[in-house]
């Protein structure tokens, strides 16, 4: 008799363990959830950023994909992932960056005097390698609805 109310303490006290972890676990998701979500609002940002609360420092990487561009909404959830992984590489790999200027004269047919300039500049990025652990948090329209937000995050190690 006595084993088995051991027993079931034991198991009961395990399974309390367990479910106090969970909660805590998606009530510290939610909050985080929040607060990026109040922190988009206040002022618009797509890119990477280091997020720290009292235990733990998060990188997130935040996408906002035009709704009106894609038609449907695996694709956008493929497209905003790769985005999304993109930037955190760049952030954690660093990146390349060049710059090209081209600058294109030409002469008017009607007026040779008159002397048309034409410029363009290409930027190009380029990084390599490979995130992984990067988790969606949340997704979210914008504002306007125009925009469909993408939050990945991923648990940095230490504080």
């Amino acid at each position: 008799m006595m084993k088995s109310i051991k027993l079931i303490s034991l198991l009961f006290l395990v399974n309390m363990a367990f479910n106090s972890d969970a909660q805590s676990y998606n009530d510290d998701k939610t909050s985080m959830t929040n607060f990026i979500k109040r922190m988009y609002n206040n002022t618009p940002f797509d890119g990477v950023k280091v997020v720290d609360d009292y235990d733990h420092k998060y990188v997130i990487s935040v996408v906002a994909l035009e709704k009106a561009k894609y038609t449907s909404q695996s694709t956008m959830n493929r497209v905003a992932q790769v985005k999304a992984q993109q930037q955190a590489n760049a952030f954690f790999n660093g990146s390349t960056i060049t710059s090209d200027l081209i600058i294109k004269t030409s002469e008017s047919k009607k007026d040779s005097a008159q002397v048309v300039i034409e410029t363009t500049e290409l930027i190009k990025e380029q990084s390599s390698g490979f995130v992984e652990g990067m988790e969606l948090l949340a997704n979210f329209d914008s504002a306007d609805g125009t925009k469909a937000v993408f939050i990945y995050i991923r648990k940095l190690e230490g504080k």
